[in-house]
């Protein structure tokens, strides 16, 4: 019996037994889609990422009074029109043959000099002298922030504070929370201070992009924090809750290795709750004990 020849092959079954092309097409097709959803995700941060890092719109209103009669508002007209502000409150009973110790502290990015009382009495129960300047756009100040503006804001302000008789330059503390500890080391590669403090900080704004999964060359607001303090010859305290869910705690782990003279302290508690519930009496004695081994105070 002879053998039939095998029939031949048609176009539908060619196509079938080689499905590779299409697969090809669809994976291409699925990394165009995703290439431009990520692109209009970048081009979105671009764009708001100054509403992410300064949110001035949820920070609290300004209060109609200062905190003492003592307080004086120092002024800085802005080449934009209007002004911005800072507190300057001295330190009590203060003489010139005895000047007092100065801290200037930079507030979180919710926030305003007018919700610092924890801070300012905290402050003068050691016996400082306080400068509060306020960021561009919050509570009183004019204009729109940015990371040049504010710690140009803050020079200016520092440097006319100095001006005080009753101010010991030798014994100034510069203290950043959140957001704030960005300018206070950006200030203190411009003006040395005898200390620097650092509370719930980032590694760097450009380095928090990250957690939107967008570059870190996309930040206008770099705030690089970590590659100036690893070339502060300052002694750093740092504070960090080990359940910072705004900031994580690996921030500050990275700024301690980074820094050269760190003091490192975790609490145990989150972003916003710092230092933690019943924590206050030794968050305000480990900031004491550190300023006391710097000779910023002396010992009780």
């Amino acid at each position: 019996m002879s053998r039939q020849p095998p029939p031949p092959e048609t176009q539908s079954d060619a196509h079938q037994t080689n499905p590779r092309p299409l697969r090809k097409r669809g994976w291409f097709r699925a990394l165009v889609f995703f290439a431009v959803l990520y692109s209009a995700w970048c081009v979105t941060l671009w764009f708001y990422q100054d509403k992410l890092l300064f949110p001035s719109d949820l920070a609290p209103l300004p209060t109609p009074m200062k905190y003492s009669a003592a307080t004086i508002e120092l002024t800085r007209p802005i080449d934009a029109g209007g002004k911005v502000v800072a507190w300057f409150i001295p330190a009590s009973n203060v003489r010139k043959d005895q000047p007092a110790p100065l801290v200037v502290f930079f507030h979180g990015n919710a926030e305003i000099i007018d919700n610092q009382l924890d801070i300012i009495d905290g402050y003068r129960r050691m016996g400082f002298a306080i400068l509060l300047p306020e960021y561009r756009g919050y509570g009183r100040a004019d204009g729109i922030p940015s990371e040049k503006a504010i710690v140009d804001d803050a020079m200016f302000f520092y440097d006319k504070v100095l001006e005080q008789p009753y101010i010991d330059r030798t014994r100034v503390v510069f203290h950043g929370r959140s957001l704030g500890g960005g300018p206070a080391v950006q200030l203190t590669k411009r003006r040395k201070p005898r200390v620097l403090i650092l509370q719930s900080t980032f590694k760097s704004a450009a380095a928090m992009a990250h957690q939107f999964f967008a570059p870190a060359f996309l930040s206008r607001n770099p705030f690089n924090t970590d590659r100036v303090l690893a070339s502060l010859d300052v002694p750093v305290l740092i504070f960090h809750g080990t359940h910072d869910d705004i900031i994580p705690v690996a921030n500050g782990r990275a700024l301690r290795d980074i820094a050269q003279h760190a003091t490192y302290i975790e609490y145990d508690c989150r972003h916003n709750d710092f230092p933690g519930e019943g924590n206050d009496d030794r968050y305000w004695n480990d900031i004491r004990g550190f300023l006391e081994k710097n000779d910023v105070l002396s010992k009780k």
